[in-house]
């Protein structure tokens, strides 16, 4: 199973390289541009991912979380976005390199963002954030379209394919 999640987190960071890799020469203007989508435009939407990244990060590691909502009222610019991006998914890539497999079973109990208790293990954790990142690329995706600009496949059977299997 550590193996497995080792993947899933190098995943993530490789999806999110080639997704902020194609965003990079992309206008402010167009990153910041109102659209027809729950979090309004492309930055606020890998902003978001970020937040819910940092907030997990915070439950990992049993720790009182900051954030008042699962987005920030302003988001960083995009050069430093992706600098806190890449440095919290090394950590991941870090936290679970350093997992036992009995770590991964490790009920990890804190309160939502939005109220309520949550509970769930370390390895449901990583799921849930390799997942989420997915969903939200997904709607950059959508919009890089409206640029118009074409985004690379960031498909996990892609990530298998032309660089898990190619090490």
């Amino acid at each position: 199973m550590l193996n497995e999640l080792l993947k899933l987190v190098r995943y993530k960071s490789w999806a999110n390289e080639i997704t902020f890799s194609l965003l990079s020469d992309v206008s402010d203007a167009e990153l910041c541009k109102q659209r027809d989508t729950n979090f309004k435009n492309i930055l606020s939407t890998l902003n978001h991912v970020y937040v819910v990244d940092s907030i997990f990060k915070s439950h990992l590691l049993d720790e009182k979380q900051s954030y008042l909502s699962r987005n920030t009222e302003v988001c960083p610019d995009f050069s430093m976005l992706w600098n806190q991006q890449k440095e919290i998914d090394q950590w991941y890539e870090n936290f679970v390199t350093g997992l036992e497999e009995n770590d991964l079973y490790q009920i990890t109990t804190f309160e939502f963002v939005g109220g309520g208790d949550g509970e769930m293990t370390v390895s449901e954790i990583i799921f849930h954030i390799v997942n989420h990142g997915t969903y939200h690329r997904g709607f950059v995706s959508d919009m890089t379209y409206q640029i118009p600009l074409s985004p690379p496949a960031n498909d996990y059977t892609v990530y298998l394919r032309d660089v898990y299997r190619n090490v």
